[in-house]
């Protein structure tokens, strides 16, 4: 029993184990790693130039308010010719408070006449600060420095009375509280920092994990697709690259679906089309080898053979054209001029409307020209032409006639047959379709010819219409367009 659960967790896992290896070999995964180590060093220099720059700020801060105190008590002694301790300390006393952790006076010579600092003092005593030796020396020091969480910040400079050196001044200032200021701001800016890069980490994998299922479907789909499922649809929510690629899938998806439609009913209507005169000839056949029959009823059977073998040969050249629209490219078109094909058609079936009683007639001049295939163009005037002979009544009559505008030329084929039903003409173009399947089959038709004209006059860039003629009978209206040539002559 253990075996067996570990066999079905083993079993449950493995697809998980799959998906998550599947999104570490993402790109999307990728992006996510390339995007967290952009972010990371933008904060990464923000952390390091922040501070930087606070405190750079807060020195030149500094060392400007050094410079203030200073200048303050050297202008305080600017009236002495000479210090003494007495003095100095009377001067010192009248100066506000200047706020600084150390101030020291000394004379010439550096002995200190002043120490605000009572405990150390260094008051009658030489100070050998080397800042106090360069202001003695006659030069202004003002500097600032961090270090251990504290700013220091010292200040010296010379007392001069009417040009003459009368002493030094020194000021020494610790802030702490702006230095603690500055470090609590590193802090919070690095773990602002962290926060933001931990959010973006973890933001960036589930956007990542939640586009690679997006298109784990998609790939998914596509291959339920290249199975033959083509049911399969994809969600085309929102309007992002995923949405609009789910939209054209699904477009893709429904055209294969009609095309499969197509393609199984076309398959099951030529097997049935192919099966009936194959049975004929099989009935016939097996009727001639079985039964005794005189020669004339011999005869009779063998003719009918012979038709059912014309049938078969007519549907099966039907269904090579077919094939032929369907696979190989348009034949380069060219002007065509319509009259001679027209006649040539009409001169091909002139035998079979004589036999039926059909009257043929052309009224097309000789400046009707198209651009297409004159073969295409012969074909199709062959085939409206040919079920105008077939489906016309006796005495009756096919008219062709051709009339051009300034861009294309119109060519209407119409019988004075028994007409098409309304409810029949947005389908008689579909291949197989009759109108009247018993009057079709005893013509011999197959419902193969309107199909062949529809798609001869699309690839050939024109179209083609069906209509009631006034009077009874049916009019077909091809339109196909000129060539460039002569529709810029035409005013």
């Amino acid at each position: 029993m253990d075996t067996i659960l570990r066999h079905s967790e083993n079993r449950k896992s493995a697809p998980r184990r799959g998906r998550f290896a599947d999104f570490i070999r993402s790109s999307q995964l990728r992006h996510a790693a390339a995007y967290v180590l952009i972010t990371f060093v933008g904060l990464l220099l923000l952390n390091l130039y922040a501070p930087m720059a606070i405190r750079n700020l807060l020195f030149s801060s500094q060392r400007t308010a050094m410079t203030d105190k200073a200048q303050l008590m050297a202008a305080s002694f600017s009236s002495y010719e000479h210090l003494d301790a007495e003095t100095v300390r009377e001067v010192v006393h009248s100066v506000n408070d200047l706020h600084t952790t150390r101030l020291l006076v000394t004379d010439p010579d550096g002995r200190c006449l002043y120490d605000s600092q009572t405990t150390g003092s260094a008051e009658g005593k030489l100070t050998l600060f080397p800042e106090i030796a360069e202001a003695l020396s006659g030069t202004d020091v003002v500097y600032t420095r961090y270090k251990n969480d504290l700013f220091t910040s010292k200040a010296a400079m010379p007392l001069m009375a009417y040009n003459r050196l009368i002493g030094a001044i020194y000021l020494l200032e610790n802030d702490r509280d702006q230095a603690e200021l500055l470090s609590s701001l590193q802090k919070t800016l690095f773990w602002i920092s962290v926060g933001i890069e931990a959010l973006i980490i973890l933001l960036s994998m589930l956007f990542s994990m939640l586009f690679s299922k997006r298109m784990r479907n998609v790939l998914q789909s596509v291959q339920r697709l290249d199975d033959g499922d083509y049911s399969v649809r994809l969600p085309s929510r929102g309007n992002d690259e995923v949405a609009r690629l789910g939209k054209a899938f699904n477009d893709l998806a429904q055209r294969l679906k009609q095309s499969e439609d197509v393609r199984k009913q076309f398959v099951s209507n030529a097997s049935h089309e192919l099966k009936t005169p194959l049975a004929s000839i099989k009935l016939l056949a097996d009727s001639i080898l079985q039964n005794e029959m005189d020669e004339a009823t011999t005869k009779e059977f063998v003719s009918d053979i012979g038709n059912e073998a014309d049938r078969l040969t007519r549907l099966s050249a039907k269904l090579l054209e077919l094939t032929r629209l369907d696979s190989s490219p348009a034949e380069e078109r060219q002007a065509v001029a319509v009259a001679p094909v027209a006649e040539r058609v009409l001169r091909m079936l002139l035998p079979q409307a004589r036999k039926q009683g059909v009257t043929l007639d052309l009224v097309c001049g000789p400046a009707e020209t198209v651009l297409a295939s004159e073969d295409d163009l012969y074909q199709v005037l062959f085939n409206l032409v040919e079920n105008g002979v077939k489906y016309n009544r006796p005495d009756g009559f096919v008219r062709m006639t051709a009339e051009t505008d300034p861009e294309a030329v119109t060519i209407r084929v119409e019988d004075s047959g028994y007409g098409i039903p309304n409810e029949a003409k947005p389908h008689i173009f579909e291949r197989f379709y009759r109108v009247d399947k018993a009057r079709s089959r005893k013509a011999g038709g197959a419902g193969l010819g309107l199909s062949i004209v529809h798609d001869m006059v699309l690839r050939n860039r024109g179209s083609v219409t069906v209509e009631d003629r006034p009077g009874g009978g049916t009019c077909f209206v091809l339109t196909l367009p000129r060539p460039a040539a002569e529709r810029e002559e035409t005013p």
